[in-house]
C-alpha cells in the first residue's frame, strides 16, 4: 500500500504548496514589465488582426470603383459586375487564406526564434503588406492590394499563435486568464479603430482610402522599437534552450523581484517530466492519448468562435439600422456603437476572468447569444408589423456582440495555452489557428448562400452552433483558473482514459526512460530527511 500512499501525499504536498501561492496577491503579479509586453505585444500582433477585419468596410465603394477605373485603363472597358464581385470578394477573403498559411508555418518559427522574436520577425510581414496596400492606388495596381491582404493575413496567422503562446509563458498563473484576455481585447480595439479611421472626416474619402493601409506600419513600428528592450519568455529559455541565468532575469523582469527560486523550479519540474520529449509534431500530438480531449476542446473552441454567427451580425448591421430609422448618413456613426460594445465587453471579461471562472463566461456568453439570436429572428420576422420591433433589433445585435466578447472572443486563447506542456504547445497553436482560419474562410465563403437560402432565420443555425458548443464545454470542460498544468491534465486524466501517471508524463513509449529514471527525475528529496516528495 505505501506505493500508492506516496503518490497521493505527493499530490497533497504539492497541492498545498500550489495553494500558498495562489494566495498571493493577483494585483501584486502586475508589473510594469509585464503589463508593457502584454500592450506592446497585442499592439504589435492582434490589434492589426482586428483592425485588417474591420478597415476594407468603410472604402469599399471607392476600392470598387479604383479596380473599375484600373481595369478599364488596362483594357479599354469597364469591368463586368460579377468580375467586380469576385474581385472584391478574393480581396476580402483572401486575409483569411494567408491567415492559414501563417497559422501552418508558426511552430517551426516559433521553436527556432522564440517567441518574442516570432512577434518581432513578423513586422516584416506587416510593413510589406501596408506598403503595398498604400501605394496600390498610386501605382494602378489593384494585384498590389490583393498581395498586400494575403500578405497581412500571413502576419495576424503567425500573431495569433505566438502572442497568446508568448502571453501565456511570461504570466504568473494567477492572473493568467486576465493577460490571456489582452488577445481579446486588443482584436476589438483594433476593430474599433478600423471603423474610426474609415469615417469621412478621416480616411473614409476617395482620395485618402490608401492611409488607410498606410496606418498599418504604426502599431509594427512601436512593436520593433519597444519589445527587443523586454525578455523572452523564460520557459522557453529555460526548457528549450536550458539557458538558466537568461530565464531567471526575465522571471525577475516580469514578476518585479529578486527572489524567483520558485518559479523556476516549478518549470524545472515540468522539464524533469519532459527531458527526453522533443517539441512534437502536430501528427505526434494527435496521437498522443494523455491529450485527447484537450485537443478537441481547442478545435471545438475555436471553431464555435469562428462559427458562432458574428460575422452575420456584421453583414447585418447596416441593414438593420436603416430599418431603424436611422439616416444612411449616419449609420456609419451608429455603427461605432457596436465596436465600442465589443470593446468594453472585452476588457469587462478580462477584469472578471480570474474571480468567475473560464466556464462560466464561454458557456454564459454562448447561452446568452442563444437567447438573442432567437429574439433577433423573431423581431427581423416581425418587424415590419410593429413599429418599435427594429429598436429591439438593434438591442439585440448590440447584446449578442457583448456576449460574444465576454467569454468566446478570447478564452479559447487562453485555453490553448494552458492545456499544454512545453513541448506540445506550438502543435497546438498551430492546430488551433488551423481550425481557426479554415473556419473564417468558411463562413465568408458560405454565409451568402445561407442568408439566401434562410433570409432572417439564417441566425437560427448560429444558435444551433451556440448551443452545441455550450453543450460540450458544459459537459467535458473543466475550470483552469489558478490551476497548473499537472491539475488541468488531471482534470482530463479519466476522460482521456489514462493514469495520472501516464497524464503527468504526458510522453510518448519511445521516448521514456526506465522507471528508475523516471522517478529520479520526478522527485526531488528534503534535506533533513522528511516526506519524499514530486514537484508539481
Amino acid at each position: 500500500m505505501e506505493p500508492a500512499a506516496a503518490p497521493e501525499a505527493d499530490t497533497l504536498v504539492a497541492r498545498e504548496a500550489g495553494g500558498r501561492r495562489a494566495g498571493r496577491s493577483a494585483s501584486s503579479s502586475w508589473s510594469g514589465s509585464l503589463i508593457l509586453a502584454s500592450l506592446t505585444g497585442a499592439f504589435g500582433s492582434s490589434f492589426l488582426y482586428g483592425y485588417n477585419l474591420s478597415v476594407v468596410n468603410a472604402p469599399a465603394v471607392y476600392i470598387k470603383k479604383f479596380y473599375n477605373e484600373t481595369w478599364e485603363r488596362r483594357y479599354g472597358f469597364s469591368v463586368d459586375e460579377s468580375t467586380l464581385t469576385l474581385l472584391w470578394s478574393v480581396t476580402v477573403s483572401i486575409f483569411a487564406i494567408g491567415g492559414l498559411v501563417g497559422a501552418i508555418i508558426v511552430t517551426p518559427i516559433v521553436k527556432f526564434f522564440g517567441r518574442k522574436c516570432t512577434l518581432l520577425l513578423n513586422n516584416v510581414f506587416a510593413v510589406t503588406a501596408a506598403i503595398l496596400m498604400s501605394l496600390s492606388q498610386l501605382a494602378g495596381s489593384f494585384e498590389m492590394l490583393i498581395l498586400g491582404r494575403i500578405i497581412m493575413g500571413v502576419d495576424a496567422g503567425i500573431s495569433l499563435s505566438a502572442l497568446p503562446m508568448y502571453l501565456s509563458e511570461i504570466s504568473p498563473k494567477e492572473i493568467r486568464g486576465s493577460l490571456g484576455q489582452v488577445t481579446a481585447i486588443f482584436i476589438c480595439v483594433g476593430v474599433f479603430m478600423g471603423q474610426v479611421l474609415g469615417l469621412p472626416e478621416i480616411f473614409g474619402t476617395e482620395s485618402r482610402w490608401p492611409f488607410l493601409f498606410g496606418v498599418i506600419v504604426v502599431p509594427a513600428l512601436v512593436q520593433i522599437v519597444i519589445l527587443p528592450f523586454l525578455p523572452e519568455s523564460p520557459r522557453y529559455l529555460l526548457l528549450e534552450k536550458h539557458n538558466t541565468s537568461k530565464a531567471e532575469k526575465a522571471f525577475q523582469t516580469f514578476l518585479g523581484k529578486d527572489d524567483v527560486s520558485q518559479e523556476v523550479e516549478e518549470v524545472l519540474a515540468e522539464s524533469r517530466v519532459q527531458r527526453n520529449t522533443k517539441l512534437v509534431s502536430v501528427l505526434q500530438l494527435l496521437r498522443t492519448r494523455a491529450v485527447r480531449w484537450q485537443v478537441i476542446t481547442v478545435v471545438v473552441t475555436m471553431g464555435c468562435y469562428q462559427l458562432c454567427g458574428l460575422n452575420a451580425i456584421w453583414y447585418y448591421t447596416n441593414n438593420i439600422f436603416s430599418e431603424a430609422g436611422i439616416n444612411s448618413k449616419t449609420i456609419p456613426y451608429v455603427t461605432l456603437s457596436t465596436g465600442a460594445v465589443e470593446t468594453l465587453a472585452a476588457v469587462s471579461s478580462g477584469l472578471v476572468i480570474e474571480r468567475l471562472g473560464r466556464r462560466p463566461l464561454l458557456i454564459g456568453g454562448f447561452g446568452l447569444m442563444i437567447v438573442f439570436f432567437a429574439v433577433l429572428t423573431v423581431s427581423l420576422t416581425l418587424q415590419n408589423n410593429v413599429t418599435w420591433l427594429p429598436y429591439l433589433s438593434i438591442f439585440c445585435i448590440l447584446a449578442i456582440i457583448a456576449s460574444f466578447c465576454i467569454g468566446p472572443g478570447g478564452i479559447p486563447f487562453v485555453l490553448t495555452g494552458e492545456f499544454f506542456q512545453q513541448s506540445q504547445r506550438p502543435a497546438a497553436f498551430m492546430v488551433a489557428g488551423t481550425v481557426n482560419w479554415l473556419c473564417n474562410f468558411a463562413v465568408g465563403l458560405l454565409f451568402p448562400f445561407i442568408q439566401s437560402g434562410l433570409q432572417n432565420y439564417c441566425f437560427l443555425v448560429f444558435a444551433a452552433i451556440c448551443f452545441a458548443g455550450a453543450t460540450y464545454l458544459f459537459f467535458v470542460l473543466p475550470e483552469t483558473k489558478n490551476k497548473t498544468l499537472s491539475e488541468i491534465s488531471h482534470a482530463f486524466a479519466k476522460r482521456n482514459k489514462v493514469s495520472l501517471e501516464m497524464q503527468e508524463m504526458n510522453h510518448y513509449p519511445e521516448d521514456r526512460k526506465s522507471s528508475a529514471e523516471q522517478e529520479s527525475n520526478f522527485t526531488s528529496s528534503v534535506d533533513n530527511g522528511e516526506t519524499k516528495h514530486a514537484i508539481v
